[in-house]
């Protein structure tokens, strides 16, 4: 069966999640870094590797929102990632609010009784397995 990717992109790392093969629960796979943001190479291509070593159908990409609704500079990067995606993937790549995702992980970290020092490895892994599973209980639920 066909799985879905969760991704939480930020400047310098890209937390992922994949599905179960039924597409009822996430779990964390890894936390893909860069040097420099604008350095997508290598994260494309784990990306694409992970497409097809988990034979993905669907990617779920995290999109930072203000409080407000509005999308600021770090989701207008997001959307310029998605069609990066788009292009060198030729899946489908759906928006999914993370607001507040990145806090809700790091409050698991916190609860899970992970050190301070240790949380930042964990943190956007974390989040992709949040963005991720809201996404499967919003397709649970129609």
């Amino acid at each position: 069966m066909k799985r879905i990717l969760g991704l939480d992109y930020g400047s310098k790392t890209v937390g992922v999640a994949i599905s179960d093969p039924l597409g009822i629960t996430a779990q964390g796979l890894e936390t893909i870094t860069r040097k420099e943001e604008n350095k997508l190479r290598r994260t494309c291509a784990r990306i694409e590797a992970l497409i097809a070593e988990y034979d993905v159908e669907t990617i779920v990409l995290g999109l930072p929102k203000h409080m407000n609704n509005d999308v600021g500079e770090r989701g207008e990067r997001v959307l310029v990632f998605k069609e990066m995606l788009e292009r060198r993937t030729a899946l489908e790549v759906v928006l999914w609010d993370e607001r507040l995702s990145t806090v809700s992980a790091n409050r698991t970290l916190m609860e899970m009784h992970v050190r301070r020092e240790d949380r930042k490895q964990y943190v956007d892994k974390i989040a992709a397995v949040f963005i991720l599973q809201g996404y499967l209980q919003s397709k649970g639920n129609k």
